[in-house]
């Protein structure tokens, strides 16, 4: 039978984060780290979160500077039958948060996920997907698209590696879709802010959902469009304001610097709301960001996922993920 298994390696995204030569290159926080503007691309961008963040946490915060908010990037490697897999391919990158009180020098806890970038699902959308639509008979998605992904996922939520390092279930934070239209709610959280519903699930939420993650939108207080929450359990009542908060100026900072048409527009989301990229009326920030490359170095990644380990272990992983899936509740709704 096969067997996997998970490591972890965390690495502080500060003012001197250079990416690693195994980084999924495309993340967000790889991007802002290279090229002649890095350190003024970090430097702002730290900012903005911390600016965020205090803005979000008002309670005996006068002067708006008490919090500050950093990062780690968390990269998860998976093991094939003892086969030292670890070292070549990581399967996953994750940002964890911690919010810094800088009155009473506290180091709080935030929450694992946020951004979530993983080699198998540019395989997927870059490789796979592709090429099952290229097909003249092409209907629909690959047949078990995206289960082998979630299965992986949902294994490392289970997994000793997480039970060591996490406290909570992760809670991943992405933008909405542009191809869906969202309708806004009476229901209102003081930091999630009001919740918005989506007309039909996208492919994204599809993906996730197969990892066990159910989705649910807000538009945070002082925001302008909606962002798309991926979680476990209830994200209402599961996690504390200021762990909600850091996520969210996190997340919220890196989409006003990717997509400013959207999360930078000059107006906000109202009653029924349709996100667009071709929207002219938004303000950019400073950053600079090719997003054109992160599209490019997608396909690349994808194809480096596919000659180190679909290829290599199809047999065995194929075997490992029925067995799994026979093996194995759903996680959603479950706690860990």
């Amino acid at each position: 039978m096969t067997n996997v298994a998970f490591s972890i390696a965390s690495t502080r995204f500060d003012e001197d984060y250079r990416p690693l030569g195994t980084t999924r290159i495309t993340t967000n926080f790889a991007n802002l780290a290279r090229g002649e503007n890095r350190l003024e691309n970090l430097r702002r961008t730290f900012t903005m979160i911390d600016d965020r963040f205090n803005e979000l946490a008002q309670r005996d915060n006068e002067d708006g500077k008490r919090y500050s908010v950093e990062l780690d990037i968390i990269s998860v490697s998976v093991d094939v039958d003892g086969e030292g897999l670890g070292d070549a391919v990581p399967l996953i990158e994750v940002l964890q948060t911690t919010i810094v009180d800088r009155r009473s020098g506290e180091r709080i806890e935030g929450i694992v996920g946020n951004n979530f970038s993983s080699y198998v699902r540019d395989y997927d959308f870059s490789i796979v997907l592709p090429a099952h639509s290229a097909s003249p008979s092409a209907e629909g998605l690959p047949h078990g698209f995206g289960e082998l992904h979630g299965n992986l996922f949902k294994s490392f939520l289970h997994s000793d590696a997480y039970a060591q390092r996490f406290g909570k279930p992760p809670v991943i934070c992405l933008s909405v879709s542009s191809s869906k239209v969202y309708h806004r709610t009476e229901n209102q959280h003081p930091i999630l802010g009001v919740e918005y519903r989506q007309s039909e699930y996208s492919l994204t939420d599809a993906y996730f959902e197969k990892m066990g993650l159910q989705v649910r939108f807000f538009m945070p207080p002082n925001g302008v469009a909606p962002l798309a929450f991926y979680h476990l359990g209830d994200l209402l009542d599961d996690y504390t304001d200021l762990e909600l908060a850091a996520t969210i100026s996190t997340m919220e900072t890196f989409q006003k610097i990717y997509r400013p048409e959207i999360y930078n527009a000059h107006s906000a989301a109202g009653a029924t709301y349709q996100p667009s990229l071709t929207n002219p009326s938004f303000s950019t920030t400073s950053i600079v960001y090719d997003r054109e490359e992160r599209s490019r170095l997608a396909v690349e990644q994808g194809k480096f996922a596919e000659e180190h380990f679909m290829k290599p272990y199809k047999t065995a992983l194929e075997e490992w993920s029925t067995d799994f899936t026979v093996d194995h509740v759903d996680l959603k709704g479950a706690r860990l």
